[in-house]
């Protein structure tokens, strides 16, 4: 047998790590009720299963092991969601039933030897397991890996996944890789009654971080006219370097903010402020504290810093 040649019924005991992207409700399914479905397939495969931690709507399943116990996990996972395909359509008035979807995160860098020249190694995965095969043309945010995106039946995905493990043993990741994270969700974040509320579901949840003081402690300021508000002196105070002091605040009052360039012969600028009351008063306090900081390094110089 050749080197990094992967047999169609396991062979070579080659350590791997492939990396697949699911939404929450497949990693729900993956893990099961107390966790007895990743248990289970831990045992059975051999293989290594971890699922990034994070509130966010995507996670990271990460499976290690040697080529065989790799098989037999994602056998195991393209089994587990044809089975819940199967049970979603026993209340669907639809016929046919969709295939089994699953989503590789790979090094872009081994992209191309999964293509093949002029896409003929793609073409012949696509003929031989019989199953789709897409890869992204973008990389994932703020990584250098893309989605590769199987479907089809169960037997045809491990056949694909056989075969991609053929590829990515032969052709290694060239230079560094950044891995693809997923974001947390943003949620959406209610003021009322000085108290701050995050959204999740259908009920509001009191927000445990700071949030609540600093709307608390807005309330208490003279309130900004929504449209249009001249301000004083430090001009690009609250700017900060290449904008990141403005775009903080931006983020953390949920406000849009606009700073109208100062006018001629004058040091003071247009400040814009528009949202919602709660936003407004939020955005107003941070610059506020803003310039009470600036005022400060002006008055000691000697606790000035670059910022």
């Amino acid at each position: 047998m050749e080197p990094n040649k992967v047999q169609p019924e396991g062979g070579l005991n080659v350590t791997l790590t492939i990396r697949l992207l699911m939404h929450g409700k497949e990693v729900g399914s993956i893990i099961g009720k107390k966790g007895e479905t990743v248990k289970k397939m831990r045992e059975e495969s051999g293989a290594r299963i971890n699922i990034s931690e994070g509130n966010c709507p995507e996670r990271i399943v990460t499976i290690t092991g040697p080529t065989d116990a790799i098989f037999k996990a994602f056998a195991m996972i393209a089994y587990k969601f044809e089975e819940d395909i199967i049970n979603s359509m026993s209340n669907s008035p639809a016929t046919s039933k969709p295939p089994v979807t699953l989503r590789l995160v790979v090094p872009a860098s081994q992209c191309g030897s999964l293509i093949g020249k002029g896409g003929s190694k793609i073409k012949e995965m696509r003929e031989s397991t019989g199953a789709q095969v897409q890869v992204a043309g973008d990389m994932l945010p703020n990584s250098t890996e893309r989605a590769v995106t199987i479907s089809g039946t169960p037997e045809a995905i491990i056949q694909c996944v056989k075969q991609i493990c053929v590829v990515m043993l032969e052709s290694p990741p060239k230079g560094a890789t950044i891995p693809y994270r997923p974001k947390p969700a943003s949620t959406p974040v209610i003021f009322s009654g000085g108290q701050a509320y995050t959204i999740q579901g259908q009920y509001a949840i009191p927000h445990p971080d700071q949030l609540t003081k600093l709307h608390q402690l807005a309330m208490q300021q003279t309130p900004f006219t929504p449209l249009g508000q001249t301000t004083p002196a430090f001009p690009g105070c609250i700017i900060g370097r290449q904008g990141t002091k403005i775009n903080e605040i931006r983020q953390m009052s949920g406000a849009q903010i606009k700073i109208a360039n100062a006018m001629e012969g004058s040091s003071e600028r247009q400040i814009t402020i528009t949202g919602t009351p709660a936003n407004i008063s939020l955005a107003q306090y941070l610059i506020n504290a803003r310039f009470r900081d600036v005022a400060a390094m002006w008055n000691d110089p000697s606790s000035m810093t670059t910022s």
